[in-house]
């Protein structure tokens, strides 16, 4: 028992299945019903974001054809996985992020102005925050009971001119989603101890 399982609200099963025993898994197996691919943006959403913004965008990815074209993209040590996993989920954040203002934000679109005059902040802002739902994301998959196996290791410009030709959206990572399958965890690998991070002012 660690003092983060002591002060949680949520009982010690969840603190490990969400935090403490939870780790990006390598193998999958099982399956990932439409309801439970909904359930994970359904909890997604309720993470706080800069003005309420929502960047973030999902696309499940579950044809064959769809599935080819995304391991395709993929570095070489990412595609077995991601050919055998149950659901596969490309994040994304959406480039025009600000133009949903009066839906994310209604009765106080003043901040809007700022964004539309400065492209690359409307950009950085909503990268930024997509990164955070992702957080939020893998978070909710764990909650769920799967587990989560996140990738940097593609070509996200050959993704984004696959699945979003129009330039309306940018992906950032692949996410692989299942029950852990065998050999699914390599060695847990070290974190940094509260006093190696952690100062106070």
């Amino acid at each position: 028992m660690t003092i983060a399982h002591e002060e949680a609200v949520i009982d010690s099963a969840a603190v490990d299945a969400i935090f403490a025993e939870a780790r990006t898994a390598n193998a999958f197996t099982g399956e990932v019903s439409e309801q439970q691919a909904r359930a994970i943006y359904e909890l997604t959403k309720f993470g706080p974001t800069a003005f309420n913004s929502q960047p973030l965008r999902v696309t499940y990815v579950r044809s064959e054809d769809a599935r080819a074209k995304l391991v395709a993209a993929l570095s070489s040590g990412n595609r077995a996985k991601t050919a055998s996993a149950p659901l596969v989920a490309i994040l994304s954040y959406d480039t025009a992020w600000q133009e949903q203002w009066d839906n994310f934000l209604p009765g106080y679109n003043a901040p809007k102005a700022m964004y539309d005059a400065a492209p690359d902040l409307a950009t950085s802002t909503g990268n930024n925050n997509a990164h955070l739902q992702a957080g939020y994301f893998i978070l909710a998959v764990r909650s769920l009971g799967f587990a989560a196996g996140p990738m940097t290791g593609a070509d996200f410009p050959a993704i984004d001119a696959e699945f979003f030709p129009a330039g309306d959206q940018k992906s950032f990572l692949v996410v692989n989603i299942g029950q852990p399958g065998p050999e699914a965890w390599g060695e847990a690998k070290p974190k940094f101890a509260y006093e190696d991070v952690v100062r106070t002012v």
